[in-house]
């Protein structure tokens, strides 16, 4: 027998080696002993890092339930109600986990030049840093950046995409200070 049938079986024997064993779930087989798997009753196994979206302390409960990012008209910096609504649940969660910091993200459409819109990023990203100062957030926990044009969410040349790429994102870090 030449040396390339032997190494294809050895593979394959250790491959089926592998499939064959009854422990490999932990104790309880494949729903673990409550039933419920790895993640308790809610099926929950956090593969992003953010936390479990149910539990109020998380990065996931944050950017799914008070919301992350806030929309801008066109040209604009300032902040509509809406945006203010968000902004101050922001502060609200903030304020009550102070663990995290922050980096507030300032963000353009891809109409303008380039130079354009990095400052309007900017001016996006100071307004909502201003605005979550003014609710209590310590400004140490902040930092802010502008990407400008150049991290679109959507990319095609309408204004519902414009309209999504037109924002400031609330970043979370573990850590009080940036």
């Amino acid at each position: 027998m030449s040396f390339l049938p032997k190494a294809f079986l050895l593979v394959a024997a250790l491959g089926l080696a592998a499939c064959n064993n009854p422990d490999r779930f932990g104790a309880g087989g494949a729903g673990g002993a409550d039933g419920f798997g790895a993640g308790g009753a809610g099926g929950f196994v956090d593969t992003t890092g953010l936390g479990d979206p149910n539990d109020p302390r998380s990065i996931a409960f944050f950017n799914q339930r008070v919301g992350d990012r806030v929309l801008f008209a066109v040209d604009q910096h300032t902040l509509s109600p809406e945006a203010q609504q968000v902004l101050t649940a922001q502060a609200q969660w903030l304020n009550a986990n102070p663990a995290y910091a922050i980096i507030i993200e300032g963000h353009a459409d891809e109409q303008g030049t380039r130079e354009y819109n990095l400052a309007l990023g900017a001016r996006r990203a100071t307004s909502v840093q201003n605005y979550l100062i003014s609710q209590g957030v310590a400004g140490n926990r902040m930092r802010t950046i502008s990407y400008g044009k150049e991290r679109p969410i959507e990319v095609c040349s309408n204004e519902a995409c414009y309209a999504q790429n037109r924002r400031s994102m609330t970043v979370l870090s573990v850590g009080g200070g940036v």
